[in-house]
């Protein structure tokens, strides 16, 4: 179990971690979410001791990192893929990290055979694909065999079977009673993995929820009809004191409504629908909700006319002060 307690992190006037409190649980896979810039590297960074708390506490079975002995064998952790000495084998790799927490060699070709890299454990790292380095940083993970494990973006560069066998393996780990904590991007993704969420925005705690009810909460829900007898279920459903909104495509949207309820009521009325069905938003489409006032970082489309240095070809005259030209491209010969 991971417990955090008012944990504060500031840099100079900038807060990137805001008196967080929340509890990551053994069992089940919790996802940790945030727009880029929330404090979710720097918060697992905190847990695992690499950086040290302005205010609060964490402890990892209630006690802090550095009180842990051989600490590999009570948390296993995935924070950057890349962070290999890169003329170190898979194998060394692995070895020295067994060595320096008492783990036996044996278990090293244990973990190169479960991430896949068994083939490949004499190669150098520096060689690996990013997605390679993602197999064999998850394979440090899982050296200690430990009780917790924590990864940042385990599936970046992986191909769609990686993709399934890692979403697999996180929910086998959590349904041997371990605790499973797992930041991504991906919502597709997380929506398929995690049971649990916890939800952080310009370092602050916005939700510490299951994932039913976050969605259930962030997003809306609604009853899409098509009917060619349009006319006739409106002015039913009007009588009946259901609200309707237009949908993009011509069918009708009741907010709130019951998909059985509005079936029987245009059985009724002697209504014919081609379409009748329940749909609620996305893990997508709820998060965009409610973080959508923490975004730090905005990305605008492209302006209708482009600034000054930008295409030279259709302008006259000099440009305005403090203006730089674009450099004339340059042409390398052989």
């Amino acid at each position: 179990m991971i417990e955090l307690a008012g944990l504060t992190k500031r840099y100079g006037e900038k807060v990137a971690v805001d008196d967080l409190t929340f509890t990551v649980r053994p069992g089940t896979v919790t996802g940790f979410l945030g727009p880029n810039g929330a404090g979710k590297s720097t918060t697992m960074r905190m847990i695992l001791g690499l950086d040290h708390p302005t205010g609060g506490d964490v402890r990892i079975d209630g006690r802090h990192y550095h009180e842990l002995t051989d600490p590999l064998t009570y948390i296993g952790a995935l924070l950057d893929a890349k962070a290999v000495h890169g003329g170190r084998s898979a194998y060394h790799h692995l070895l020295c990290l067994a060595q320096s927490n008492g783990i036996p060699e044996r278990r090293v070709h244990e973990v190169l055979e479960t991430v896949g890299l068994a083939a490949v454990a004499r190669k150098k790292a520096k060689g690996f694909s990013l997605g390679m380095s993602q197999r064999l940083g998850i394979a440090g993970a899982l050296l200690g065999d430990p009780r917790i494990l924590m990864f940042d973006e385990p599936v970046n560069g992986l191909d769609p079977e990686g993709i399934h066998w890692i979403r697999s393996l996180m929910q086998s780990l959590a349904a041997e009673g371990r605790t499973v904590f797992v930041s991504s991007h991906l919502m597709s993704e997380m929506a398929l993995t995690a049971d649990h969420l916890v939800v952080i925005g310009q370092g602050r705690l916005l939700a510490d929820t299951s994932m039913a009810d976050f969605i259930a909460r962030n997003s809306r829900s609604h009853v899409r009809v098509r009917t060619p007898d349009r006319e006739r279920l409106l002015d039913a459903l009007h009588r009946a004191g259901i609200q309707v909104v237009q949908g993009g495509d011509g069918a009708l949207e009741v907010d709130g409504g019951r998909s059985e309820e509005i079936g029987e009521l245009a059985a009724r009325h002697q209504v014919v629908l081609h379409e009748l069905s329940s749909r609620q938003s996305s893990l997508e489409e709820a998060f965009m909700r409610l973080t959508a006032s923490s975004v730090e970082y905005h990305a605008h489309a492209e302006p209708a006319e482009r600034p000054w240095g930008a295409d030279w070809s259709t302008r006259t005259g000099p440009p305005p002060e403090g203006t730089v030209r674009d450099a004339a491209p340059t042409t390398v010969e052989g």
